[in-house]
């Protein structure tokens, strides 16, 4: 069974964007994520990484028909 929560290296790697980048969309509040343990770790939650990867598609779809004029 994979793992439920995935470090921010995993999301930078399944995104293929930098450690600062992943930071960022965490602090932000464009990722969800929580804190665990003692030095506060984050941790993404998968349902989370894959609710953010859906939204940028939809705003994806949505700046093109802007830019389509529909």
């Amino acid at each position: 069974m994979p793992p439920r929560f995935l470090k921010l290296s995993d999301v930078q790697e399944i995104l293929n964007i930098s450690s600062q980048q992943a930071y960022a969309l965490v602090h932000s509040g464009d990722l969800r994520a929580i804190q665990v343990g003692g030095r506060g770790q984050w941790r993404v939650d998968e349902a989370e990484l894959e609710n953010y990867i859906a939204r940028q598609y939809a705003l994806a779809e949505e700046q093109l028909r802007e830019r389509e004029g529909h």
